[in-house]
Formats: structure tokens, C-alpha cells, sequence
């Protein structure tokens, strides 16, 4: 497979990164995510890293998906995460950015595999109106983390807060992201400046509900 080299300067994500996730075959489109994204990722991941640490006043760490389980079928979208623990990620509150072939994601993350995230939810559905506030109406909402589709916040009520925060404490598999969308075609992607700013701006933005997360 081919070695990552982290770029002098990061210049945003191009069409062919996003194209990646169209090779077929397993080892290829790997490979392309190693060549590709991966250098990338670890150039802007350690940057948000260091910012998100500033701001959650904890010491954050960058985890780059690596997607080892997978024996056939090659991955529909890659990431990267950051969280306060060196281990890993997916037990924790965290932040993720990521690619799928047809947008980018950030997002604030919640999923299945924290063992607490009910206790979080259970918060939340306590500081209802702090979290409803803390999220802006152009900001996107999913359910699942391996699903492309999210819901815009603009089209949410307070009910479906509740509804939404309220499976997240009982059932078990539910997942929350909190974050947003930029499609490809954007020119924002291809400026690597304005893009990092933007995912900068975005995790600061959500930081009050990771600090209630962490309670």
C-alpha cells in the first residue's frame, strides 16, 4: 500500500478525493484513501486538534479511520476523529470530519458504542433549551453515522429534539451527529484556508454541547 506523506500545506479536498470512493475493489480504493485523503486528514486533523484541545481546556487526540475489519467491501466514506482519550474514539463524545463521494462532514458525534451516552442524552433532555439554542438552523442532524442522510435543524421542532435525544437515551444502537454538510461543487472545499477556518468556527460552535456531554 502506498506510504502517506503529510503535504507542506493543506489546499482543501478535490473532486478525485471524493471520486475515490468509486474505484472498485477493496485494496484499490485503499489505496487511493492512503494516497489520496489520509495526508490530508493528518495535516488539518492535527491542526483541529490542537484548537479543539484549546477550547475543551483537555488535552484531544486525532485517530484517522483506518478500517481494518473490512475483508471485501470497500468503505462508502472515510474519517477522522478527535477526542480526549489516545486510545480511541467511538466510546467517547467526539469530533469527526469526513468524506463521502458526494459532500463533506463535521460533525459533533455521539454513536452506539459510548457506554454513556444515555446518561448524555438524559442531560440534554435536562438542558433542552440550552441545547436547542446552542445548534444554528443551517446546521444538519443524523441518526446514523454510516447513512448519508441528515435532517435539517431549521425543520426541527422541540418535539423532534426530544424525540431524537429521547431514543438516543433508550435504544441502544441510536446515534446522534450534530454538524454540517458541504457538497462537492463547493468552492469552499478547494480552499484549504477557508476550510479549515470553517471546520474551525463549526467545532467551536458546538463546544457548549460537548462540555455538557462531559459532565
Amino acid at each position: 500500500m502506498t506510504t502517506t506523506t503529510t503535504p507542506a500545506a493543506f489546499t482543501g479536498f478535490e473532486q478525485k478525493d471524493f471520486d475515490t470512493f468509486l474505484i472498485d475493489g477493496l485494496e484499490q480504493r485503499m489505496s487511493a484513501i492512503e494516497e489520496r485523503i489520509r495526508p490530508k486528514f493528518r495535516y488539518l486533523g492535527e491542526k483541529l486538534a490542537g484548537d479543539i484541545a484549546v477550547q475543551a481546556s483537555d488535552e484531544m487526540f486525532l485517530h484517522i479511520a483506518k478500517h481494518a475489519r473490512r475483508t471485501v467491501n470497500p468503505p462508502k466514506d472515510t474519517w477522522f476523529a478527535i477526542c480526549n482519550n489516545k486510545r480511541g474514539y467511538k466510546a467517547h463524545p467526539h469530533f469527526q470530519l469526513g468524506l463521502f463521494d458526494d459532500h463533506l462532514f463535521l460533525w459533533f458525534a455521539l454513536i452506539y458504542e459510548a457506554p454513556n451516552k444515555s446518561h448524555i442524552a438524559s442531560i440534554y433532555l435536562e438542558h433542552l433549551d440550552e441545547v436547542i439554542a446552542a445548534v444554528p438552523s443551517d446546521y444538519v442532524l443524523s441518526l446514523d453515522h454510516m447513512k448519508k442522510e441528515s435532517k435539517s435543524v431549521s425543520e426541527m421542532s422541540d418535539q423532534d429534539w426530544t424525540n431524537a435525544l429521547t431514543r438516543l437515551r433508550d435504544v441502544q444502537k441510536a446515534e446522534l451527529l450534530i454538524g454540517r454538510h458541504i457538497p462537492t461543487g463547493d468552492p469552499l472545499l478547494q480552499d484549504g484556508d477557508a476550510l479549515y477556518k470553517f471546520a474551525q468556527q463549526t467545532y467551536e460552535t458546538l463546544m457548549p454541547l460537548y462540555r455538557l456531554a462531559s459532565q
